[in-house]
């Protein structure tokens, strides 16, 4: 068989499999589950048992993880010296990377789902202990807001990884960004300026509050193509180019 023949779906489960099968991308995914339930255990004990807030926080551990994860998966190959068998296998680097890509932001998927799952048992638990009845309804554009934000943010840690191939550097930017952001922010009118269109936290939040509007979605889009088109265009480009030894 000719490294033409391998088929997408089986480059799929193997860059899938790989986000799990180190010791980092391990930790990180159980890290991120444990924290996610302990934020719900936590949160439950301490409000209103509103099902979609319980959620809400179970997702603040996931999504600062899982761009992590995002970074490691684009940089292993590079930080472990395996780019040259993976590439041999497979000369068409597009297709390495599309397959690379795609999982991080299926398990960030996952993890939405994740978070409503786990924010199901403790709202009736807090509504018990509380003695107030829960609150179960949510709309389901929110819903959906909310896990295109988290899908965005994974795919800013891709962008990071792809464009810089360097876990260290992409995971500070990226971990960094919104503390940067707040700062940028209080610099009078021309810093809120900057972070109203760049700060893709900030340009998020109307997909979770309902107050997406045509203004919102320009400074979206705006975001999104600096902090995600651009990077990951240009990482692509790099890696395309780039001399593998």
């Amino acid at each position: 068989m000719t490294p033409t023949d391998i088929p997408f779906t089986r480059l799929l489960r193997v860059e899938t499999r790989k986000l799990f099968d180190t010791r980092s991308g391990l930790i990180l995914a159980v890290s991120a589950i444990g924290l996610a339930l302990a934020a719900v255990v936590a949160r439950g004990l301490t409000s209103e048992p509103r099902w979609f807030t319980l959620a809400g926080t179970a997702a603040i551990p996931l999504g600062t993880l899982l761009p992590v994860l995002a970074i490691l998966t684009v940089t292993g190959e590079w930080r472990h010296r395996t780019a040259l068998t993976t590439f041999a296998l497979e000369p068409r680097r597009g297709r390495v990377l599309a397959a690379k890509c795609l999982p991080p932001l299926a398990v960030a998927v996952a993890g939405c789902v994740f978070a409503l799952l786990a924010a199901l048992p403790m709202t009736a638990v807090a509504a018990a202990v509380h003695g107030v009845e829960a609150t179960w309804t949510v709309a389901p554009a929110k819903v959906l807001g909310w896990i295109a934000t988290m899908v965005l943010v994974t795919g800013q840690g891709l962008g990071m990884g792809l464009m810089l191939l360097n876990a260290p550097a992409a995971i500070v930017i990226c971990l960094a960004s919104t503390a940067l952001w707040s700062t940028v922010a209080r610099l009078g009118d021309m810093g809120a300026i900057l972070a109203g269109w760049l700060d893709l936290n900030l340009t998020t939040n109307p997909l979770m509050n309902g107050g997406f509007t045509g203004d919102a979605a320009l400074r979206l889009a705006v975001s999104v193509f600096v902090w995600i088109v651009v990077p990951v265009a240009a990482g692509m480009l790099r890696i395309s180019r780039k001399e593998i030894g």
